[in-house]
C-alpha cells in the first residue's frame, strides 16, 4: 500500500519503519518543513508536506492534537478516497486547554472537526516502546491489542488489517464518538492488554473519571521523578502505573 505520514515523532517514525519493513511505500513529512526531518530516525522517503498527500491510499497524522488546525489547508487537498488515521492524544499540560474538549467533546471528534474530514482513531493507545518492540506473531497467546475507532466500517477494517500486519491484534472500539474509551485516563490506554482484556477494558471505561485519572497519572509520574531525582522510569514502571490508576 501507499502511505503518507505527517509527523516524525516517536509514533510516526516507528510506524514508518514497520511499514517499510513490510514492503509498503512510505513518504514522511514534517508539517513545519522538510528540513525538520534531518537527524531523525525514520524509514521511507522524506518529502515536503505538500507532497506527502499525493498518490497515497492512507494518510497517518502523528502530531500533537494542538497542531491539527495548522494543517487544515493541507488536509483540504487530500483525495476523498484516502483513509486518514489520527494518532493524537489530548494532554492539557502539553496542548493547552481546549475548551470544547474540556466541556465534554470527544477528543477525536474535535480532531476530525479541525481537519474537516472523517478520521480513523488508531495507534494512540500503545506506548512508543510497545509499538516498536512488543509486536508478535499472530499465533502468540499474549499478543497485545490496539483499539481502532471510526465511523466508516470499510476504512476501519483496512486500518485494523494494518495493525494486525504490524504485530498487534486489533479491537473495533466503535464509532469516533466512542473513541474516548481508548484515550488517556481509561483502562484501555497504554496498559498492554490482550484482545480479550482490551475488549473488557473498553467497556469498563468511565468518561467522567477519565480526565481525573489522566491527570492523576501525570501527578504520580512527577512525584516519582522528584523522588528518583530525575532518574527515568522503565517501560514496565509506566505500564504498571497506568494499570494501577486507570483501573481504580
Amino acid at each position: 500500500m501507499r502511505f503518507g505520514i505527517i509527523g516524525a515523532g516517536p509514533i510516526g517514525s516507528i510506524i514508518s519503519k514497520k511499514l517499510v519493513k513490510n514492503g509498503h511505500d512510505v513518504k514522511i513529512a514534517d508539517a513545519r518543513g522538510v528540513e525538520r526531518l534531518e537527524g531523525k530516525e525514520f524509514a521511507g522517503t522524506a518529502v515536503r508536506v505538500e507532497d506527502v498527500i499525493k498518490n497515497i491510499e492512507v494518510l497517518i497524522i502523528s502530531l500533537p492534537i494542538k497542531a491539527l488546525p495548522s494543517i487544515r489547508n493541507i488536509i483540504d487537498q487530500v483525495g476523498e478516497e484516502v483513509i486518514i488515521i489520527d494518532t493524537s492524544n489530548y494532554y492539557p499540560f502539553r496542548d493547552g486547554k481546549i475548551e470544547e474538549i474540556e466541556n465534554g467533546m470527544v477528543e477525536s471528534v474535535w480532531a476530525s472537526n479541525q481537519l474537516g474530514r472523517p478520521i480513523i482513531k488508531a495507534f494512540n493507545n500503545l506506548l512508543a516502546y510497545t509499538l516498536e518492540n512488543e509486536g508478535t506473531s499472530e499465533d502468540s497467546s499474549e499478543r497485545i491489542a490496539m483499539a481502532v475507532a471510526g465511523n466508516d466500517p470499510s476504512q476501519k477494517q483496512v486500518v485494523m488489517d494494518i495493525v494486525y500486519e504490524l504485530g498487534f491484534d486489533a479491537v473495533d472500539s466503535g464509532s469516533l464518538s466512542d473513541s474516548w474509551r481508548q484515550q488517556p485516563g481509561t483502562p484501555a490506554y497504554c496498559t498492554e492488554l490482550t484482545k480479550d482484556e482490551l475488549t473488557k477494558a473498553l467497556k469498563k471505561a468511565n468518561k467522567e473519571k477519565a480526565p481525573l485519572l489522566r491527570d492523576k497519572v501525570m501527578e504520580r509520574f512527577a512525584e516519582l521523578l522528584a523522588e528518583k531525582k530525575g532518574v527515568e522510569f522503565s517501560h514496565n514502571d509506566i505500564v504498571n502505573i497506568n494499570r494501577e490508576i486507570y483501573n481504580s
